[in-house]
């Protein structure tokens, strides 16, 4: 296999353990007034959750793009 492929894949890997992470320690449930801004005015769903963070734009006039929180122990 070539030193790309290999790149790519274990690249790949990382991703997807890091988001298995973050589910597991971080929620986006987080009351809209209390959401810190994450991305830049008109960023996709996409792009704001390429980023690491979460998006939900049925709430006008706070961030639809905001960082998660912390699971509380015992949640």
């Amino acid at each position: 296999m070539e030193p790309k492929v290999i790149y790519v894949a274990v690249l790949v890997f990382a991703l997807a353990l890091g988001s298995l992470a973050q589910s597991e320690t971080e929620t986006c449930q987080v009351e809209p007034h209390q959401r810190k801004n994450c991305g830049y005015s008109g960023i996709t769903a996409n792009d704001c959750e390429e980023n690491g963070c979460c998006f939900d734009s049925t709430v006008r006039g706070v961030p639809w793009c905001f960082h998660p929180v912390p699971l509380e122990e015992g949640a």
